[in-house]
Formats: structure tokens, C-alpha cells, sequence
């Protein structure tokens, strides 16, 4: 086994008596694709929140590799290495595919300076690396407000990864895509296995199925169940709590 990359230890909130999450525990190895599962309401947005610091657990510890970053600023926990793609995408719409990619790619300088001011090479290769992993590497001139919503979502995937974070947290990030572009992204996210340590909040079971190393089901804030796809579908707490009887379609 690899090291710990992310470590959660009785993890938890209570927002006035309504335990949202709670004692959550689990160990993402370096280099793990783990799949967060379960139904509308059963905490995984939450517990998103609770590691990337957006909101204050009020149990348990989170730890990126041996750094203690619970509760830690937003920015603090990112500077550390643990980037986060939301449902709704965020992009520079003015810009260029490319450009949007530079000016991420260069994140301890403001982004008027680098705009005016030009970038290192080792970023703007970094940039082409990412153009291709991420499939736009035809529409790199194209202005970001013109792209489509899958297109939008990859993206957005690419200002993450082209900041090299050591922990990669994607919130649903098939939301609203065709099933073409949903094929995509799991070759996408399916590439970076390996290269980053993956934590993917889904509910598509078609595409779990295609990128699904070790999956977490949560239900009302707890875990029920960890394992490999055949035993989660097996699970009786499972089938019960969320996926029925017919298994993972």
C-alpha cells in the first residue's frame, strides 16, 4: 500500500442537532480513484465541504498526507494540494480555452500581470499537456463562453489539474452531460488515475461502473459500506438504503 493521501478520522457536523455527517472514517491511498456514492441527501456534498474547508466540521480530523487541515481556511487547504471541481463549472468566459489554462497555471502571480507580462514555458507546455488530456485541444482558441456544457466541464477539470494537485475532489462531474460526453469524461478521469489521487461524487451508475477502483457508500451521513463494485452491489445495507434489488445498472 501507498501512503495515506487523505485521511478521514470520526469525521462530522452538526448543524443545530441535525448530524448532516457523521463520524465518517476512511483512508484514500496516493494514487486511489475512490468513488463517493449514495442518495440525494446522504451527506456527500457535505463531506466534500468538510475536507476542502468550506464548512467546519464540528468532529473528527481530515488529513492531506501528515498535514492536519481540518477546519483550515478554504485557500489554505488548497495551497496544500487539494484542488475541488463543483457541479456548476467556473471559468474565465472572456478568455480563451488556452488562456484560461495559462493564467490557472500560474497561480502565485495575479492574473492581469501574467496576462500582460507572459508566461514561463514550463507552464504554457504544461497547458499544451493539459489541452490534450482533456480533449479541447482543437478549440484551445476558442472563447470559453462559446463552449458547450461538457466542453465548459472539461474545462474547468483542466484549471484544476494544470495546478497539479496532489488531491483531486469532483463533485458530480458528469451533471448534465449527454451520454457521449459523459463516455469522455470517464476516459478523461480514468487518465489521471494514478497521477492524482481521485475523489469522484457520483450518482450516474453507468459511469461509476466505467472509472470505479474502491467505492464509499454513504447514507444519511454514514458509511454503510467500502469495497470494490461487486461488493457494494452485494451489499445488502446497500441494496436496501439506495441501489434496490436490481444491483448497479
Amino acid at each position: 500500500m501507498g501512503a495515506a493521501a487523505l485521511t478521514l478520522d470520526g469525521l462530522g457536523v452538526d448543524f443545530s442537532g441535525f448530524k448532516a455527517v457523521s463520524n465518517v472514517s476512511t483512508v484514500i491511498e496516493e494514487g486511489e480513484l475512490r468513488v463517493l456514492l449514495g442518495a440525494n441527501g446522504a451527506g456527500k456534498t457535505t463531506l466534500m465541504d468538510l475536507v476542502s474547508g468550506r464548512t467546519r466540521a464540528t468532529e473528527g480530523r481530515v488529513f492531506l498526507f501528515e498535514k492536519d487541515i481540518t477546519n483550515r481556511e478554504e485557500f489554505v487547504i488548497a495551497r496544500s494540494g487539494l484542488g475541488r471541481k463543483f457541479q456548476i463549472p467556473s471559468v474565465f468566459k472572456d478568455l480563451s480555452v488556452r488562456r484560461n489554462l495559462l493564467v490557472a497555471s500560474c497561480p502565485s502571480r495575479g492574473v492581469f500581470s501574467n496576462l500582460r507580462f507572459g508566461f514561463p514555458a514550463a507552464s504554457r507546455n504544461r497547458v499544451e499537456e493539459v489541452l490534450e488530456l482533456i480533449g479541447l485541444a482543437d478549440d484551445a482558441q476558442e472563447t470559453a463562453a462559446n463552449l458547450s456544457h461538457g466542453q465548459t466541464q472539461w474545462l474547468e477539470l483542466g484549471l484544476l489539474i494544470v495546478q497539479n494537485p496532489k488531491v483531486l475532489l469532483l463533485d458530480e462531474p458528469t451533471a448534465g452531460m449527454t451520454a457521449a460526453e459523459t463516455q469522455k469524461t470517464a476516459r478523461i478521469i480514468n487518465a489521471l488515475r494514478g497521477r492524482h489521487t481521485l475523489v469522484v461524487v457520483e450518482h450516474d451508475m453507468a459511469f461509476v461502473r466505467e472509472i470505479a477502483e474502491r467505492i464509499t457508500v454513504l447514507h444519511l451521513g454514514q458509511i454503510i459500506a467500502e469495497g470494490d463494485i461487486a461488493h457494494i452491489e452485494n451489499h445488502p445495507q446497500v441494496k436496501e438504503a439506495y441501489l434496490g434489488s436490481g444491483g448497479i445498472h
